[in-house]
């Protein structure tokens, strides 16, 4: 990354290299250990109440049942229909995007999820994603997430 600003450490890096350091602790499936102090930083804004009704089919899924069943959902093809409340795109490639559906609870973060895909969307818009549960996805420089939609398609 170029140019990047830390507001925590109040400094411009002329250049930022992400990677994975060897001999960098293990966690508990085998990858770098998580920073759960990222996560925070990492959540979309609080937001108005969000009521999207749930999308339709076999693979059709909330936000809270996402997150809940995320174990049972590893690595299978879920849709998720939702409010687009946070946007950050090309970062590594990807666009980043947090869905809220109105299910779920703010204090625990069961009500947001994470969706990243190729494809463009505005915060604000309603949209269905289709991919593939992840979980326990580590991207480096503490940015790791307990689950997430990955690669996804998106219908407005």
């Amino acid at each position: 990354m170029k140019n990047f600003e830390s507001k925590t450490l109040k400094r411009t890096f002329a250049s930022i290299v992400l990677g994975d350091l060897a001999g960098a602790p293990k966690g508990p499936h085998g990858g770098a250990t998580m920073a759960p102090l990222h996560a925070a930083a990492a959540k979309a804004p609080e937001a108005p109440d969000v009521k999207v009704d749930k999308a339709k089919g076999a693979n059709a899924r909330t936000v809270a049942e996402v997150n809940a069943k995320s174990v049972d959902l590893k690595d299978k093809p879920v849709v998720v229909r939702g409010k687009v409340v946070k946007y950050n795109g090309g970062i590594m490639g990807k666009n980043w995007i947090h869905l809220r559906d109105g299910s779920g609870v703010a204090g625990d973060g069961s009500n947001d999820l994470l969706v990243t895909t190729a494809e463009q969307a505005k915060v604000g818009d309603i949209v269905s994603a289709e991919g593939f549960v992840r979980t326990d996805k580590n991207f480096g420089s503490g940015y790791a997430y307990k689950v997430l939609i990955e690669d996804a398609k998106l219908k407005q």
